[in-house]
């Protein structure tokens, strides 16, 4: 990417982002030539408020950029994730982050939006893993993911209105730009401490650079990763 092509999706990131994120102490504004750099962003996308699993103390952030209609990343969440959940993430090695990149069109840019309607009263991965259980693009209407909604138990009248009316539809916005502008041209696509992969390895490629990070990190006395 050339520097005026990323700094003209920075600026349209600041744009769509406005109030979401502070990044390291730095708001995010849509004035002016953007100054932020790729550590920022990855800052951001790392710390910002969104559906994330394990400790915030973790040494290893992952970062997930992924789509609901995504086959391989259908396959990334009930094969290996779980066996990261168990290795990883449950013994405080690593930090989980979920953030929306919508690149198969408007069923999932209107899943993304549902899976966020669906945070805001605390059942995002539930929901989550609803949406990941379905292969059929008919399955992601509006109608249908109200239903799911109801099956959950969410507030059906709370959770039609965020919907209807696009409430977190920016922030779907900002966080694809985001992964566009790291450098994910597909999904899944993940961070880990910052370094781009892409791709829905099996658990063992994800085991093999999970432990090499964790071995680089410096040791406290009693022999973890700090």
């Amino acid at each position: 990417m050339t520097g005026g092509r990323f700094a003209r999706t920075l600026q349209s990131v600041a744009g769509l982002l406005g109030a979401f994120y502070i990044v390291v102490g730095v708001a995010v504004a849509g004035e002016g030539s953007p100054t932020i750099s790729r550590a920022d962003l990855i800052a951001t996308l790392e710390r910002a408020p969104g559906p994330a699993r394990g400790s915030v103390d973790a040494p290893v952030i992952m970062v997930e950029f992924s789509d609901f209609l995504c086959r391989h990343c259908r396959i990334f969440v009930q094969d290996t994730l779980p066996k990261i959940e168990e290795r990883y993430i449950r013994e405080g090695k690593v930090r989980f982050v979920y953030r929306h990149m919508t690149v198969r069109g408007d069923a999932s840019f209107l899943a993304a939006q549902a899976a966020s309607c669906a945070e805001d009263q605390g059942k995002f991965w539930e929901f989550h893993d609803v949406l990941f259980g379905k292969k059929s693009p008919f399955a992601f209407t509006s109608g249908r993911l109200k239903q799911y909604a109801a099956a959950l138990r969410l507030d059906e009248k709370s959770f039609a209105t965020c919907l209807e009316s696009g409430k977190h539809a920016e922030r779907v916005q900002a966080e694809t730009v985001l992964g566009h502008a790291l450098g994910a041209t597909g999904t899944p696509a993940f961070l880990l401490n910052g370094q781009l992969v892409i791709g829905a390895y099996p658990f063992e490629a994800f085991q093999r650079g999970l432990d090499v990070l964790l071995g680089a990190l410096p040791r406290k006395p009693d022999g973890r990763a700090k």
